[in-house]
């Protein structure tokens, strides 16, 4: 990977919640920090999945609040699934 886990994180969280990626801290909270609706969390949990070709519990993706923990749980998922 050329980009950074957190580079990738950013760059989707950026695209999917139509801000800019330079204004995202990386212990900012999706909901109260970054403006996420209910369906964005939905549709972010899946361009993650897109974004990193990985398969994510729902429910525990949900669970993720801040961009640090996506990276966290997204970086776990990938050395599972991807060796």
């Amino acid at each position: 990977m050329s980009d950074s886990v957190l580079d990738r994180v950013k760059r989707v969280v950026a695209e999917t919640l139509e801000i800019d990626a330079g204004s995202i801290d990386d212990a900012a909270r999706f909901v109260e920090d970054l403006g996420a609706q209910s369906i964005q969390s939905v549709e972010l949990v899946a361009a993650f999945e897109e974004e990193f070709d990985i398969d994510m519990d729902d429910d525990e993706a949900l669970a993720v609040k801040t961009v640090d923990g996506a990276v966290e749980f997204i970086a776990a998922a990938v050395e599972k699934q991807h060796g």
